[in-house]
């Protein structure tokens, strides 16, 4: 849902307010997340000139620089990722967080806010400040991730089991999957990058420390699965290629064999087909049966060998 969410403490309860007025009549310390999803340039400006902070435009969200994705300065801390969507599209959001007051911008609706909001909702005395909700919100993130590399994991089990009807599709499926997997890959280590600059932060309560150790752990877990996938996918498409080698050689297998059966009728038909005036078959009166039956038994000989053989 698009527009600005404040979300503040009043009697042990985490409420919502969705009026920027609201913001300038309330004392501070009482707002610990202020959300801002797909909001207009007015509505930053006004929280801008009101918190003394600057929201960032999206190019500025998207760079690649370590020096842009997290920024720190004396009460402030600004983090710039990337949340992913089902469809594996990425989702920049920016994080900044001062006097504990999480401000978080974003483009679209992301499930992993909505479920953190009902945590907070749940258990209100868990998020005392913005840090909390903010480590929330990547707990979240990491469930979510970690929801998708089971469902890629499933797919590539399913393709395992497939795969000996090796075709263009399934070579395709691979790419795909090599693909959502690298994307994958790429957000949970933005997530690692993040979470590990923020251990180095002075500004970080005490108490959260711990559950961003746990959660650096719970990335690394992430990473060791993703690579897994990765070398299944590695060997799915060498398998593929195996069988594709072994449809190949069926076929060549095949048009060598009606070659070389085919080879002595070839080479009778040629001889009987010379045009010299001395051939003293030519006017034999059983000439044509004998030449035809030569060229079935010459056939059926090097067939019965082949199989025999067992080439065939």
């Amino acid at each position: 849902m698009s527009g600005i969410r404040l979300f503040y403490h009043q009697d042990n309860v985490i409420k919502v307010s969705r009026s920027i007025d609201f913001l300038k009549k309330t004392p501070t310390d009482q707002f610990l997340w202020i959300d801002l999803n797909d909001v207009d340039e007015e509505v930053e400006s006004q929280l801008e000139d009101y918190l003394k902070i600057y929201i960032q435009e999206e190019e500025e969200m998207i760079e690649i620089e370590t020096s842009s994705r997290y920024i720190e300065t004396a009460d402030t801390l600004i983090i710039n990722t990337n949340f992913l969507l089902n469809s594996f599209d990425k989702e920049p959001v920016s994080f900044i967080i001062k006097n504990g007051i999480l401000i978080s911008v974003r483009g679209e609706d992301l499930l992993s806010f909505s479920e953190t909001i009902k945590k907070l909702s749940a258990n209100p005395r868990s998020f005392p400040t913005g840090y909390h909700v903010f480590v929330g919100l990547f707990e979240t993130r990491l469930e979510l991730d970690a929801d998708m590399i089971e469902g890629i994991t499933q797919e590539i089990t399913n393709l395992s089991n497939s795969i000996q009807d090796a075709n263009e599709d399934s070579l395709l499926k691979i790419k795909n999957l090599q693909e959502r997997t690298m994307i994958l890959r790429e957000n949970i280590i933005d997530k690692q990058r993040a979470i590990s600059n923020l251990l180095k932060s002075d500004l970080i309560p005490l108490e959260l420390r711990p559950k961003l150790t746990i959660l650096i752990k719970d990335i690394n877990s992430l990473l060791e699965h993703i690579r897994f996938g990765f070398d299944r996918l590695d060997y799915l498409q060498d398998t593929f290629l195996g069988f594709v080698n072994i449809e190949q050689n069926k076929i060549i297998k095949i048009f060598t064999v009606i070659s070389v059966i085919f080879m002595p009728p070839t080479l009778i038909a040629s001889i009987y087909g010379m045009n010299f005036d001395v051939m003293p078959e030519i006017h034999w009166k059983y000439g044509y049966p004998i030449v035809i039956g030569l060229m079935l038994v010459s056939s059926g000989s090097i067939l019965y060998y082949f199989r025999k053989r067992k080439w065939l």
